[in-house]
């Protein structure tokens, strides 16, 4: 019973992120400035990472957890050099 539970809300929660994600993509392609493009990447980023381990959880493979950590990374030095872009017109100084 518990794990039917479990299986039902992380099947809803796979297409709540999913619907999430699109809405940012939708955020990212429309946005009317860089820093809200830049925001809805980090959102997308984001909702990847929580898709992944949803995934995870709900096929019983701990490989995705991985998948996530290192999509995580990614995202947040990308957001970190975007933003960087963002602020001062040049990421690497010289």
């Amino acid at each position: 019973m518990a794990s039917d539970l479990i299986g039902t809300v992380v099947s809803w929660a796979l297409i709540i992120s999913a619907g999430l994600t699109l809405l940012a993509a939708y955020r990212f392609i429309r946005g009317p400035s860089t820093p809200d493009r830049v925001v809805a990447l980090d959102t997308i980023a984001t909702n990847v990472v929580a898709i992944a381990v949803l995934f995870a959880i709900q096929t019983d493979e701990s490989l995705f957890v991985t998948v996530g950590l290192v999509l995580a990374i990614i995202g947040f030095i990308s957001t970190v050099t975007v933003a960087k872009y963002v602020i001062e017109g040049d990421i690497i100084q010289p």
